[in-house]
Formats: C-alpha cells, sequence, structure tokens
C-alpha cells in the first residue's frame, strides 16, 4: 500500500471577485482539502491537527509555486485532449 502524500491542485476559481484556488493532500485514506490564498485546511479526515497545521504551514511556504501551479491548469484543455 502506497501511504506517500500526494497533492493536486485545482484551477483558479472565481467567486465574487475573489479568486481561489483548492490544494488536495491524500495519504493512503486520509485526505484534506486546502484553499489558497488564504491557506488553510477546510475539510480534514483522519490528520491530526498537528499534520493540518504542517499542511497550512506548507500551503504557505509554496504559496507563489501553487498559484502558478493553478494557473497553468486549463480545464477546457483537459477535456479537449485526445486519446491517443
Amino acid at each position: 500500500m502506497d501511504n506517500s502524500l500526494k497533492m493536486s491542485v485545482s484551477a483558479i476559481c472565481t467567486k465574487e471577485g475573489e479568486k481561489y484556488a483548492f490544494v488536495s493532500f491524500t495519504d493512503g485514506s486520509r485526505t484534506a482539502e486546502g484553499k489558497i490564498p488564504a491557506c488553510k485546511i477546510i475539510s480534514n479526515k483522519g490528520f491530526s491537527q498537528i499534520e493540518i497545521e504542517q499542511l497550512e504551514a506548507y500551503m504557505q511556504r509554496e504559496l507563489v509555486q501553487l498559484k502558478k501551479m493553478a494557473a497553468g491548469i486549463h480545464v477546457l484543455d483537459a477535456f479537449m485532449k485526445d486519446d491517443e
């Protein structure tokens, strides 16, 4: 069983003029979802409070890179890719 921590970043979302993206962390059966640029975990299943604080600190530390990752995701492109 692979228990390494995996992370994924959503495309940029906009609501009422606010831009944000979601950062998901998965470690086996544990999952947590954070929101940037607030760098706060908004849902958690299985991570300890200390781990949540570490994930929030990671998002804060890597915010510039996470924003670049989110900006590089083009939702329509993902749907339009041909399976060759």
